[in-house]
């Protein structure tokens, strides 16, 4: 069964589609576009529960490996 997307779902789709193609936390991308993070979030899970293929978006590492030399 093949669905079309329809304007507002394109939208979204090509946010989530362009920030995941970026180096970026989603938030960062989302306050860059002027658009809020809490609706790409939204956006994110409903397309995804529509049953739509959302890219995997960037998620920078929170924790970084050091080497400590005594």
């Amino acid at each position: 069964m093949s669905r079309e997307l329809n304007s507002t779902q394109a939208f979204w789709l090509g946010h989530l589609s362009y920030a995941a193609a970026l180096p970026l936390p989603l938030s960062a991308y989302a306050q860059a576009q002027a658009v809020t993070f809490a609706d790409l979030m939204a956006w994110e899970k409903r397309l995804i529960v529509q049953g739509f293929p959302v890219p995997p978006r960037c998620r920078p590492a929170r924790f970084v490996a050091v080497e400590v030399v005594t």
